[in-house]
């Protein structure tokens, strides 16, 4: 019995030697090689951290969103696939922090930056990033002069405060008809450049405009300034600045009894399909 077992397992041994020298095994299909990607960086840079960091984080989480839905989309770049990263800095509103962050993001070679939201930031910051020939656009930034330099990078998805300010100016003098304006700015490049606008519009219109009164971007105590503004009894006032300051200047107006019409314009914050556009347009070019 066993003689007849060994004898059995022999054969079919060989039997498989046969078979498998007779016929050769397929090799499996190789799988297709995975298509080339290059990561494209993209800059932001907005406050995102003190009294402006809401409008900071609203206008990260705009070129976030862009980003994630430009990777779902498979975006083709020059017939490559590409992912797009957000490397997301904060500059505190500050434009020597603004400085800084502006040249970190040149070192880590992005392609192009989405920011900065403050025009006394964004100014300074578009002069590294032209000479690094590195893309920058601000969805908030509204002083002429960031686009009026020449410069060959810079651009910008927002009116100018020479648009801004003559039309909020002209809808103050048409509905309400003040007699006397005190105007307020808190001396950044963004509220005095409005302010100035607003001013000016207001005088062509024959409206009394007072001195001008100026606080900060970090003044919070206006009851000084205030104090000033209702000696003068003026029937509106306007505030050049962002709605940090905005806000505290309004109610300690009303705590001190000024019933003024108040006008404050505040930088909008663009949507992520701005943002989306911008990103994958320019690079296909």
């Amino acid at each position: 019995m066993n003689f007849q077992m060994k004898a059995l397992s022999l054969s079919v041994a060989a039997a498989v030697l046969v078979m498998g020298c007779g016929k050769k095994e397929e090799a499996a299909p190789a799988a297709p090689a995975a298509a080339p990607m290059t990561v494209v960086k993209i800059g932001h840079v907005g406050p995102l951290t003190g009294g402006i960091a809401h409008l900071g984080k609203d206008n990260e989480n705009g070129a976030r969103l862009a980003i994630d839905q430009a990777n779902a989309a498979g975006t083709m770049i020059g017939g490559q696939k590409v992912k797009f990263e957000l490397v997301a800095e904060d500059d505190q509103g500050d434009p020597k922090v603004g400085n800084t962050v502006a040249q970190k993001l040149v070192d880590a070679k992005v392609a192009g930056i989405v920011g900065h939201l403050n025009s006394g930031t964004t100014i300074p910051a578009s002069v590294i990033y032209e000479a690094a020939g590195i893309p920058v656009i601000s969805g908030s930034a509204t002083n002429p002069t960031l686009t009026e330099r020449g410069l060959k990078v810079t651009f910008r998805v927002v009116g100018r405060d020479d648009q801004q300010g003559p039309a909020i100016a002209s809808y103050l003098a048409s509905q309400n008809k003040p007699k006397t304006v005190a105007v307020i700015d808190d001396a950044t490049a963004y509220g005095e450049g409005l302010a100035n606008e607003v001013e000016k519009t207001l005088k062509a219109a024959g409206v009394k405009v007072l001195p001008r009164e100026k606080g900060t971007d970090k003044t919070v105590d206006w009851k000084a300034v205030l104090t000033k503004v209702k000696g003068k009894k003026p029937d509106a006032v306007f505030y050049g600045g962002m709605d940090a300051t905005g806000g505290p200047l309004l109610k300690q107006a009303r705590e001190l009894g000024i019933k003024a019409v108040f006008a404050l314009v505040m930088a909008p914050v663009p949507t992520s399909q701005v943002w989306l556009s911008w990103l994958v347009k320019p690079l296909k070019a």
